[in-house]
């Protein structure tokens, strides 16, 4: 960990102060050390670990067969901002904006996969 902050400290300097890039990567930074703040390190690191792992596949918390029974639980308001569902074998991520919640297509690795390596 501290060696990444190093890294990243030593990054941003390669950027005018409050460029994006600089801005991006102290953003960065602080969202470790707050994950560390918070005694979460451990998990994240686990979560880290998976998420490199080629094997790894986000988990997929409902399954539904149409849009419109996607959309029913949708309106329930029991999904939570950034769940992963499955809607007619596509992927959907739950965005919570101020104004509504909808859902954001996000493939699945399994989409993603070229035809033939599961």
């Amino acid at each position: 960990m501290d060696s990444t902050l190093r890294i990243l400290d030593t990054a941003s300097k390669n950027y005018p102060p409050g460029s994006k890039e600089e801005s991006t990567i102290q953003l960065a930074a602080i969202s470790l050390l707050y994950i560390r703040k918070i005694k979460k390190l451990d998990a994240f690191l686990e979560y880290h670990q998976e998420f490199l792992d080629p094997a790894y596949r986000a988990p997929v918390s409902k399954a539904f067969a149409t849009q419109a029974e996607a959309d029913e639980w949708l309106r329930s308001g029991t999904a939570s901002d950034g769940e992963l569902v499955k809607i007619a074998g596509q992927g959907f991520q739950v965005i919570r904006l101020p104004s509504e919640t909808k859902f954001l297509r996000t493939p699945l690795q399994e989409e993603l996969d070229p035809p033939g390596s599961k």
